[in-house]
C-alpha cells in the first residue's frame, strides 16, 4: 500500500449496519456511513454518509455529508452538503455548499455560508432588533 493520495478508497470508514441501533454521542476523525439508527449527536472530522436505511435523531457536525436517509435535528457542514432525492430532513442546516436532487424533503432553515458571513450577519440582525425595540413609539 502506497502513502494516501486523497482517494476514497485510502480513507477509513466507520460502518454502522441496517438494523444496528445505537443511543448516544459519536466522535470520530475518521468518516462514518450509517445504514442503522443513531439516536444523539454525530461529530466527524470526516464525511458522513447516511444511506437510504439510515436515520439519525440529533445534532450533525462534519466536513462534508452525503444523505441518503432521514435526519431530524441541526446538521453542521463545512463544505459541501448533498441531499439525495431518497433524503428527508427535519431540522435546520448550516452549510457552506448544498446540492439537492429532486425528490429530496426538508423542512427547516438553511444558512450557506463560509462561517464568516453568518457571525457577523447573526450581530447585526441582533443589533437591528436592539434599535427596533428601544425606539420610542409615537401616536
Amino acid at each position: 500500500m502506497g502513502k494516501y493520495n486523497g482517494s476514497d478508497n485510502n480513507v477509513v470508514v466507520n460502518f454502522i449496519t441496517a438494523g444496528t441501533e445505537i443511543t448516544g454521542d459519536l466522535i470520530s476523525n475518521e468518516g462514518i456511513r450509517i445504514e442503522g439508527t443513531l439516536t444523539g449527536n454525530i461529530s466527524t472530522k470526516g464525511k458522513l454518509v447516511i444511506g437510504e436505511t439510515g436515520k439519525v435523531k440529533g445534532e450533525i457536525t462534519c466536513k462534508n455529508a452525503e444523505i441518503f436517509g432521514s435526519i431530524e435535528g441541526k446538521i453542521s457542514v463545512a463544505e459541501l452538503l448533498s441531499l439525495r432525492k431518497s433524503s428527508r430532513i427535519n431540522g435546520d442546516i448550516l452549510t457552506n455548499k448544498l446540492a439537492i436532487e429532486p425528490g429530496s424533503k426538508f423542512t427547516g432553515n438553511c444558512n450557506m455560508s463560509d462561517g464568516t458571513t453568518t457571525t457577523r450577519s447573526a450581530k447585526q440582525d441582533k443589533r437591528s432588533e436592539k434599535a427596533v425595540a428601544e425606539e420610542p413609539k409615537t401616536a
